[in-house]
């Protein structure tokens, strides 16, 4: 497979962890009590929904016609974030921040991957920003649930 093809199918599988945190995050927005998470939670939703979008751009510039525009079905992400519907039942803040840290778990793993697979110039800047800031947005995920332990 050329290096363009691999490029492409690695930013595929990138656009589809996003689209499932940026699900995921929507659906935590809506279940937590709290003001200020229901904020962030908003905030990082659309920020998923962005980083999809820059990711599809990439895919096109590359040549490819039609990117991946919907979440997995399958794999880890979606397995990672299907805990969060019991947390959102429970209506436990803490529970709920847990589930979206073991999300965002998952999408660390999948850049990390991505950076070590030798993508195009250009993409591989794009991937390392994004993974930047779905590191930063982790670490105070993990933060927060650790202050609401309580």
């Amino acid at each position: 497979m050329s290096q363009t093809k691999e490029t492409i199918s690695t930013l595929n599988s990138l656009i589809e962890t996003l689209k499932d945190g940026q699900e995921g995050f929507r659906q935590a927005s809506e279940a937590v009590k709290d003001s200020q998470l229901k904020s962030l939670f908003n905030e990082l939703s659309l920020q998923r929904s962005k980083f999809a979008g820059e990711l599809q751009n990439q895919v096109i510039q590359l040549g490819e016609s039609d990117p991946e525009k919907t979440s997995s079905t399958a794999g880890a992400m979606h397995r990672a974030w299907i805990n969060i519907k019991s947390a959102i039942t429970s209506g436990d803040d803490h529970a709920i921040l847990a589930e979206c840290e073991r999300g965002e778990d998952s999408a660390v793993e999948e850049y990390k991957k991505a950076l070590d697979d030798g993508l195009s110039p250009s993409a591989q800047e794009l991937v390392s920003r994004q993974f930047a800031e779905i590191k930063a947005a982790h670490d105070r995920i993990r933060s927060l649930r650790d202050a609401s332990k309580g």
